[in-house]
Parts: C-alpha cells; sequence; structure tokens
C-alpha cells in the first residue's frame, strides 16, 4: 500500500493529453496531493508520431519525460506501472510495478483514467506484427527502421526493388494521409541522389480506403483537396478497396465489385480504426456502465461512471452521454477533445473534494480541423473557414509548435522543420538495432 496521506489523493492514470491535461490543471490548487501512474515515463505528442516514422523528427523532439514536466510540483508524484485493475467499492487502483513487476496498490479519493487507445486490426491480431502502426513511440521507431530497410534491400537485389519499395498504407484519415505523404516526400526528395542501383523515386505509395474519399470527416471540398495534393505528390488512391488478408510479403485488397488485388510488399502501415483501451473495460466490469462496439466505456454528461461520482474516464477510451437523450455524443478522438475533458474532470474533483456540487454537463468547444499531406500542403477547417495548400500548412505548423510539451521541444522542432524545408532533407535517419527488420523471404 501506498503510505497514508494528510491531503486529499486524487489519482492520474494515463500520461497522454487527456491525462496531462488534467495533471498539470490539478497542480495549480493547494492541498491536494496528485499522483500520475502511466507505464511509459513520457508524454508521447501523438500527433506528430508519422514525423518519427519517416525521420523528419528524434524521438527526444515530440516526448517529454513525465517527471521533468512537473518537476518544480512537489504536490505531483509519477509512478511508472500498468494498472491490472480497479476496486470502485474500496477506491484502490491495483497497478504492477514497472521494475520488479509486483502488485502494487493505490488508494484514492478521487480518480482520473484516460488510457487512450489503440488501432484495431478488426479481429485479424495477427496482422499486427506485419502491418505496423505508429500510434506510440516504439512502433513509431520500428516503422521507422523498415521503411529505411527496404530502400537498403532493394539496393542490395534490384530485381527485388519494386517489391521492396512499395509501402502500402491502410486508412485515409489524418494518420494515414500524413504517412503516405511523408512517405512519398522522403522516397521523391531525401533519398533521390543517395543510392547507386536504385532511383527511390521509382517507389509506389499505395494509399487503402474503404470509402470513397480520404479524410472523410473533414468538409467539403478539403478531402477532394487533400486527394489530389496526394496524387501530386505520387500517392496512389486505393478508394472503395478493403483489406482483406495481409501476409509477409503481400497485401490482398477486395474492391467493391469483388475483385481481389495482391499487391507485393514487405512494409505496411496500419492506420484504420481504434479500439479503447483495456482500461474502458476493467473500469466497466467494474462499475456495471455499458460499453460500445468500439470498447469506450459510456459516461454520464459530467464524465463520471454510474454510482461513482469521484472516478471519471475520458478521452479515446470514453463515450460522453447526452444530457437529454442519454445517447452517446461520439466526439471525435482528437487531442483538443482530450485536453478539454482533462482539465474538465480535474476542476470537477477539486469541487468535490471542497465539497461543493457537481460541475454542469462537458461541453467540447470544437477549434477545427487540421491534416498535414506534405511540404507545404495540409487541409484546414477553423471557426467555418475552409482553406488549403501554404496557409493550411503554416496554421498546422503554429498548433503543433503551440501543444508540444517543453519550450526546448519547440525551438528544436522549428528548427528542424525549417532545415527540413530548404533542404527537403531528413536529420533522423539513423537505422539502429532496436529498428524493425521487414520480412525477408
Amino acid at each position: 500500500m501506498v503510505s497514508a496521506r494528510a491531503a486529499p489523493q486524487v489519482v492520474v492514470v494515463g500520461g497522454g493529453f487527456g491525462g496531462l491535461s488534467a495533471v498539470k490543471t490539478l497542480a495549480r490548487r493547494g492541498g491536494i496531493s496528485v499522483t500520475l501512474l502511466d507505464r511509459h515515463n513520457y508524454h508521447l505528442f501523438q500527433p506528430l508520431s508519422y514525423q518519427l516514422a519517416t525521420g523528419a523528427l528524434a524521438p527526444g523532439d515530440i516526448a517529454m519525460p513525465l517527471r521533468h514536466v512537473f518537476k518544480g510540483r512537489r504536490q505531483v508524484s509519477v509512478l511508472l506501472g500498468e494498472v491490472s485493475g480497479f476496486d470502485l467499492d474500496r477506491r484502490e487502483v491495483r497497478f504492477r510495478d514497472a521494475s520488479a513487476g509486483s502488485e502494487r496498490t493505490l488508494s484514492y479519493d478521487g480518480l482520473i483514467v484516460a488510457g487512450g487507445s489503440d488501432y484495431s486490426y478488426f479481429g485479424h491480431e495477427q496482422w499486427r506484427s506485419v502491418a505496423l502502426e505508429v500510434k506510440s513511440l516504439d512502433s513509431a521507431l520500428e516503422v521507422r527502421g523498415r521503411i529505411l530497410r527496404a530502400f537498403e534491400a532493394a539496393e542490395l537485389d534490384p530485381d527485388q526493388g519494386q517489391t521492396w519499395m512499395t509501402f502500402v498504407v491502410v486508412g485515409a484519415g489524418p494518420t494515414g494521409v500524413e504517412m503516405a505523404g511523408q512517405i512519398a516526400e522522403l522516397s521523391r526528395d531525401t533519398l533521390a541522389g543517395e543510392f547507386r542501383r536504385i532511383d527511390p523515386r521509382a517507389g509506389r505509395i499505395l494509399l487503402v480506403e474503404t470509402t470513397d474519399e480520404v479524410l472523410g470527416a473533414f468538409p467539403d471540398p478539403l478531402p477532394r483537396r487533400a486527394a489530389k495534393a496526394l496524387e501530386r505528390l505520387g500517392v496512389t488512391l486505393m478508394l472503395g478497396h478493403t483489406v482483406v488478408n495481409v501476409r509477409e510479403y503481400e497485401v490482398e485488397l477486395a474492391a467493391r465489385d469483388g475483385t481481389h488485388t495482391r499487391v507485393p510488399t514487405h512494409t505496411v502501415v496500419w492506420a484504420a480504426g481504434v479500439t479503447a483501451s483495456p482500461l474502458a473495460a476493467m473500469l466497466a466490469q467494474a462499475s456495471g456502465a455499458a460499453s460500445d462496439r468500439a470498447g469506450r466505456i459510456l459516461v454520464e454528461p459530467d464524465l463520471t461512471l454510474p454510482g461513482h461520482p469521484e472516478v471519471m474516464a475520458l478521452g479515446d477510451m470514453a463515450d460522453v452521454r447526452d444530457r437529454e437523450s442519454g445517447e452517446p455524443l461520439g466526439l471525435p478522438g482528437l487531442a483538443p477533445v482530450a485536453m478539454q475533458q482533462g482539465r474538465f474532470a480535474a476542476r470537477s474533483l477539486v469541487r468535490q473534494l471542497e465539497g461543493g456540487s457537481s460541475m454542469q454537463p462537458f461541453h467540447y468547444r470544437d477549434k477545427g480541423m487540421l491534416a498535414t499531406i506534405g511540404r507545404a500542403r495540409a487541409v484546414a477547417a477553423i471557426a467555418g473557414v475552409r482553406f488549403s495548400g501554404l496557409p493550411a500548412w503554416l496554421a498546422w505548423l503554429t498548433v503543433h509548435i503551440f501543444y508540444l510539451i517543453g519550450f526546448e521541444n519547440r525551438i528544436v522542432v522549428m528548427t528542424r522543420w525549417a532545415y527540413s524545408y530548404v533542404t527537403r532533407g531528413r536529420g533522423s535517419r539513423l537505422i539502429t538495432s532496436a529498428a524493425g527488420t521487414p520480412p525477408r523471404p
């Protein structure tokens, strides 16, 4: 057990956008002890993980140690461990110590759970080892290794060069679009002239999407503009196609008319569909709350669990009920949603701990949507204004620099992007033993 404490204890699970915002808000209030529990010792700026996967940025540019973030906040403790269960009646969180693997327990007066989400392989978990995702730091580094090693393998075996230099990105949401655009720029700009037996510009980048458009959540005409920008970069759009099989050396696609296409490739990046963190199922089982098809726990309009006003779930792992109809609101799985919910949850718990009444229902303030496609190419919908091209790219750049954790990160990333923009180079293209290796025949 964690030692007794005089101040009310709030436990926050998850150091992502929601959890970090909650802890920062709580840390500004006196008289409350806060414990942040995460299985990683860093906060990852996930919206830029694809830049890490394509060599544009280094791990330290988009990740910050959690202890460093809260170094000056003596009332905040950071613990490294993975949650194994919740006892809501006893107000305890069970977790496994990351170093020794032993079971430990945290007691709380208030609990905020922000476990995030993972990509869903729609029941085909065997694809996960072949079709990698870029949602985590480790997987983004593995994707980077596979992409770079694919070009090296093509240089060694030019007869199989086309297969090695075929890259399949599954899912045409923001991550898939950004990933496809970055691979295209890597092969056509950065790597051009660096090889002697192959031409990286001959590489194929296929973007596979089940629906009829890319960036389907964006308003018209932005999906069409994004599609044209991708095609100008050399990305082949496979719209109306569904992945039916992923093997070590090929991807099988099915069109709506029933025809199947087999694409020989060694590098597949998965960016299609999400499923909630397993923490959502743990909370649902402990509280009796319902879950949706994506595994998200259904929470009350004020983000609390039914019958447990001291427990709040937020971010990608939770779906909020509408106050009037009781139906899920279906808020988008975006960082601004999690950040606003984190601040809301923290303020609500402070009110409870101070003996105040419950807050009003959570309301998401939509600040717009942004997606980058490549160098000076992006689309944006902000405050009802829809624009694309260089202005959208500058808006995207400003927003992402602003939200990066740590002033030094902003300076480093701005410098790297300025260098990359002028030279079309990428400074983080080292292949280490930790990087993933594409399957070989």
